[in-house]
């Protein structure tokens, strides 16, 4: 990942003789203040220049913060289940404190051109005019005189605020059990002091900017005049310093956030965190607009985000960079309605590629010579251009023709590609369906829902009428079914050998949709009452397997599997392991995470040799090695899907809509994907779900709008030379339509030679995504603990590094400091730490679990991967009180804190991780409102209460708002699960275990890890 990035231009320092010093301010436990301009080292001469840009300075503002509230005592409440409570409170115990802080006035701004001077109250003496540089919170403008009419808008941060009252419990002493309790809530009145006002008004919108004591953010405004990022280092933009400071300002201007970590008592040493000071991405992914902004023709984040926009000039300032260095491509994500990927045929032309490098003609291509020449903006090669695709040039060299070519004004297109890029004609889709019908798989009501949800989407399979599809089913036998068009009824066929596995009647196995359509729709009625007597409990799953590679491998398609039961029988049998907790903590551990049975693994190689997709559908109540099926989908471009538990009663509608997604969503059919770079640079990894054909070569049978894959890039010359860096993403596919395409997806990016500028172009999302699927892959080498150490010190060398550019300027002593760009990245990193993959040991998660999720989370594409880290908590019993008139989705759409802070045991609350919804019933919930919302059962088990919509307006205003979190994310179905404060153990299971920000089962709550981190930051190397 991608360490800190500073915002802006660096500011020199001056000679200690000549600066005067200020009066140091006391130490308090300030909250981070969002800053201007970077500063950074430079000569130690005092230079002198010319003024040349005005700044604004905010103070801090300060006032007595009440004492914390008292935590929620309700005599109904009972405590916290001991059973939950980690063995200490973890090696920081905190202390509850008033926090005091001192008011300083603003300094004087100067002027524009143009407009006359500010004039400060007589009481002020203006403070220095400092260096300043880049910030991206700023409109940019052009080198040149300076601008008449700049607004200055401060940096925001979300804070997260309790439900009610913007109120939170003071650091806790001796955390006492595993689940925290939940903070009584009070009015604003009584919990917040008043505001202390800014006597300076700060340009916003006309608006001015008011400071009060319940805002723990500082902002610091500088004025400045820019020249594209990237291209110049720091000491390019001087600026004047001049007349002392004033009080405790610092005497340089801070381009940085910060987060003070002082006494948390008077007289103490021991170290606090103001808990509302904490950054919190309570917006969710943002994607970072100034690099798009300034390369307009770059292809779209949701298809390309690099981990830094600055890549590094040479090898030396590369490994500065603790973070991975790279980027998250989602090749085909899906487009808003207006904004679809133009198709372009160039029919006789032939598609217009360099000679040298094969990069394919983008928006940053020249031409040249009267438009007969166009020069390649990856290898600098002059290549002709086709007489079909000539175009005279204008007087800026730009072709007349530009506004009829995609090719070169998008960053991504698509090419219909010619005859010669193709191996062998188009294949058509092909679905094959291998069902698990064991007794488990009867008993659970699997099958009768699998059979519902394909015959539901037979009209909507992409390919018609070229579709092609097949059926197989298995217990201790083999299953087979002809489904040929002539037949009435469908023929069963088995095979009872199974270590001499052959398929009887291959022709009639696999059959062409439209034309056996009557026959498919017969079978599937009639499966779920072909095997509802069924007994057997042994599972041939891997001849089940072999068997389809034969009938599937002449053409390829996608294999969806349904498994239900460890594999007991034949080739690939299977043996329960993960039960011996004495293995946990050792080096044998991460053998359990790996495929027991080399057979999946060289199966997995045979099915993406032969274009061949595999997902897997495992649904079990017990252990069914979810490591080794998971192989199969992980090496073909596929998914796992892991349905623990199964009942169809339950999870029935959650199988329908994503086996539904799968069969119908747009899928690019035997697929390569290559991603090109620049000169010096290039890809060394990969992290996804694919199979690595050549050493850049991604092999992908079948690939869809869900799936992202992550690549690390180093440089191979000791120094760039150029200015700018490309990639180019190209992914040749088979559409269902039948035509071969090639996806092409460009980008620039600037080349920078200072570290503060790659830590100011960082992109949060790329950066915890690539390091999320190295944190997992390493616990397929090594321990558990390992791969979170291993993510903790690179998050910690990367802040350390970014601390030493600011130690000299700046007092840093009690302050942990982060470029605003990554102020994210602790939290995602504990995130992280406490995910399904990486969490606790043998007791935390079953091995099945930590094993499916680690398969989902490689695969995910960033915006969803983060909301899974850090989840949507929102408050809906407010909403459901207002009248019908007042139905308003967005009203409730304010996003909380996903910690015990934010609950109020009077609430009813959903917490959304973009798999599933949890909703959690207050104790002291107004039991009209339960009633309403679960009829009779209001009082029953909650674990036993499916939510539906019941009779009254309440119920149908809580579907309504569930609906339409729903139809935000189709990419799965998000389902109801009910919890009841105090219902032990599921609550703790099920939602105390998600919110992040809390100690958890002895892991560290978000103060705690900032502490943490801030210590290891201040210790030597």
């Amino acid at each position: 990942m991608t360490p800190f990035q500073s915002s802006g231009p660096v500011v020199g320092s001056d000679t200690p003789g000549l600066r005067p010093t200020a009066p140091s301010a006391p130490q308090s436990t300030t909250p981070f203040s969002s800053s201007g301009p970077v500063v950074g080292s430079e000569s130690p001469g005092f230079r002198p220049v010319p003024p040349v840009a005005p700044q604004t300075y905010i103070p801090e503002a300060s006032g007595f913060r009440p004492a914390p509230p008292a935590r929620f005592n309700d005599p109904s409440v009972p405590p916290p289940p001991t059973s939950y409570a980690p063995p200490n409170a973890g090696p920081f115990p905190r202390f509850p404190t008033p926090q005091f802080s001192s008011t300083q006035p603003p300094p004087s701004r100067a002027p524009f051109a143009g407009q006359p001077p500010f004039q400060p109250p007589p009481a002020q003496v203006p403070p220095p005019q400092l260096p300043l540089h880049l910030q991206q919170q700023i409109p940019l403008v052009p080198m040149g005189s300076p601008p008449q009419n700049v607004n200055y808008a401060p940096a925001s941060t979300n804070v997260a605020q309790s439900p009610s009252d913007s109120s939170f419990p003071a650091p806790r002493p001796n955390f006492q059990s595993s689940f925290p309790g939940y903070v009584r809530q009070q009015s604003s009145a009584d919990s917040q002091a008043p505001p202390i006002h800014s006597p300076f008004p700060t340009k916003q919108g006309g608006a001015p900017f008011q400071t009060t004591s319940s805002s723990p953010l500082v902002a610091h405004q500088v004025g400045y005049v820019a020249s594209p990022f990237g291209f110049q280092s720091r000491d390019h933009l001087q600026h004047p310093s001049s007349g002392p400071p004033v009080g405790a300002i610092q005497s340089l201007v801070e381009d940085f956030n910060s987060l003070s970590i002082g006494g948390s008592i008077p007289g103490s040493i021991e170290p606090g965190v103001d808990l509302k000071a904490l950054p919190r991405p309570l917006d969710g992914d943002v994607e970072p607009k100034l690099f798009s902004e300034t390369y307009p023709l770059n292809c779209g984040p949701r298809f390309l985000r690099l981990t830094t926009s600055g890549i590094p000039s040479s090898q030396s300032l590369a490994s500065r960079w603790h973070l991975p260095l790279g980027a998250v491509v989602c090749p085909l994500a899906e487009s808003p309605d207006g904004d679809e990927v133009p198709v372009i045929n160039f029919a006789s032309s032939g598609i217009i590629r360099c000679r040298r490098c094969r990069t394919y003609v983008n928006p940053y291509v020249t031409f040249t010579d009267s438009g007969r020449k166009w020069r390649c903006n990856m290898c600098s090669l002059l290549n002709d251009v086709p007489g079909d695709y000539f175009a005279h040039l204008d007087a800026t060299g730009k072709r007349v023709d530009l506004d009829q070519r995609p090719e070169l004004t998008r960053g991504s297109v698509e090419f219909v590609a010619p005859t010669e890029y193709m191996i062998r004609p188009p294949m058509p889709p092909l679905y094959f369906f291998l069902i698990d019908v064991s007794v488990s798989a009867v008993r659970s009501g699997m099958i009768e829902v699998v059979a519902k949800t394909i015959r539901s989407c037979l009209d909507k399979l992409p390919g018609y009428p070229r579709t092609q599809i097949g059926f197989a089913t298995y217990d201790s036998t083999l299953h087979f079914y002809n489904l040929k068009s002539s037949l009435t009824q469908p023929q069963m066929l088995v095979v009872s050998d199974l270590d001499d596995i052959f398929v009887p009647l291959p022709d009639d196995l696999l059959v062409n949709l439209s034309e056996s359509r009557s026959v498919v729709e017969t079978f599937l009625d009639s499966l779920p009452s072909m095997f509802q007597d069924n007994l057997n409990l042994e599972s041939a799953f891997g001849p089940a397997l072999k068997a389809a590679f034969m009938l599937m491998r002449q053409l390829g398609g996608k294999l969806l599997i349904f498994q239900n039961t460890l594999p007991s029988l034949g080739i690939g049998r299977l043996k329960l392991r993960g039960d011996d907790q004495r293995v946990y903590g050792t080096d044998k551990e991460h053998a359990l995470r790996l495929p027991e049975d080399p057979f999946y693994k060289q199966m997995a190689a045979e099915f993406t040799k032969f274009q061949i997709g595999v997902n897997v559908y495992a649904f079990s109540d017990k252990y069914t090695d979810i490591a080794s099926l998971g192989t199969l989908a992980k090496y073909t471009g596929g998914q796992v899907n892991f349905y623990p538990n199964f009942h169809s009663a339950i999870h029935g509608e959650k199988l329908r809509h994503e086996l539904a997604r799968d069969l119908t969503r747009e899928t690019a059919w035997e697929a390569v994907l290559r991603i090109r770079v620049g000169k010096g640079l290039r890809f060394t990894s990969y992290h996804g779900s694919f199979m690595l054909r050549s050493t850049d070569l991604l092999a992908l049978p079948a690939v869809d709008c869900d799936k992202a894959f992550a690549m690390q890039l180093s440089l191979e010359e000791a120094l760039l030379t150029t200015q700018t860096v490309y990639f180019q993403v190209a992914l040749l596919y088979t559409a269902s339509c039948g035509e071969r395409r090639i996806r092409v997806l460009t980008a620039a990016a600037p080349v920078v030679t200072d570290l503060v500028d790659m830590y100011r172009l960082a992109d949060t999302g790329a950066i915890v995504t690539l390091l999320s699927r190295l944190a997992i892959e390493k616990t397929l080498s090594s321990k558990l603990e390992d791969a979170r150490n291993s993510l903790q010190l690179r998050i910690v060398k990367a802040l350390k590094e970014y601390r030493t550019l600011y130690a000299v300027q700046h007092r840093l002593a009690g302050r942990i400091i982060y470029p605003e760009s990554l102020k994210f990245l602790l939290l995602y990193g504990l995130a992280l730490f406490k995910s399904t993959p990486l969490r606790g040991g043998y007791a935390d998660v079953t091995l099945d679990e930590r094993c499916a999720a680690g398969f989902t989370m490689m695969i995910l594409p960033v915006k969803k991967l983060l909301k899974l880290l850090y989840p949507n908590l929102i408050r809906v019993d407010e909403h459901l009180l207002k009248p019908s008139a007042h139905d308003d989705l967005p009203s409730i759409e304010k996003r909380l804190s996903p910690s015990a802070a934010s609950l109020d045991s009077r609430g009813l609350y959903i917490l959304d991780d973009g798999f599933r919804f949890i909703i959690w019933f207050g104790r002291v919930l107004s039991p009209d409102i339960a009633m309403n919302l679960l009829g009779p059962e209001f009082a029953a088990d909650l674990s036993k209460v499916i939510l539906s919509e019941h009779d009254n307006e309440m119920s149908r205003k809580l579907m309504r708002v569930i609906n339409r979190l729903r139809e935000k994310d189709s990419s799965c179905y998000h389902l109801c699960q009910l919890v009841r404060q105090g219902e032990q153990p599921r609550e703790g299971v099920l939602f105390l275990s998600n919110l992040v920000e809390d100690p958890i089962g002895g892991t560290n709550g978000y103060v705690e890890w900032v502490l943490q981190i801030h210590r290891q930051i201040q210790q030597n190397p």
